[in-house]
């Protein structure tokens, strides 16, 4: 499992942290999303043979929502 957050820099509410976290149960191989909106963030904790940041990036962007791996 890794760790890894990602700058979500127009997300605006709560409901907007509910939806991002929504993704775990589409994308296969994540354990675990936490989503703030007070951050701007989202925390997800996966299995990096399952899944790729690029596929992270690309789900976030169908609910709506910009994202970039922070540093």
């Amino acid at each position: 499992m890794i760790k890894k957050t990602f700058k979500i820099p127009d997300m605006t509410c709560s409901a907007c942290a509910m939806k991002l976290e929504s993704l775990e149960d589409d994308l296969d191989g994540v354990k675990e999303i936490n989503a703030s909106y007070h951050r701007l963030e989202m925390v997800i904790e996966y299995e990096e043979a399952k899944l790729t940041d690029e596929q992270i990036i690309a789900a976030v962007k169908k609910k709506g929502y910009n994202a970039v791996l922070a540093n």
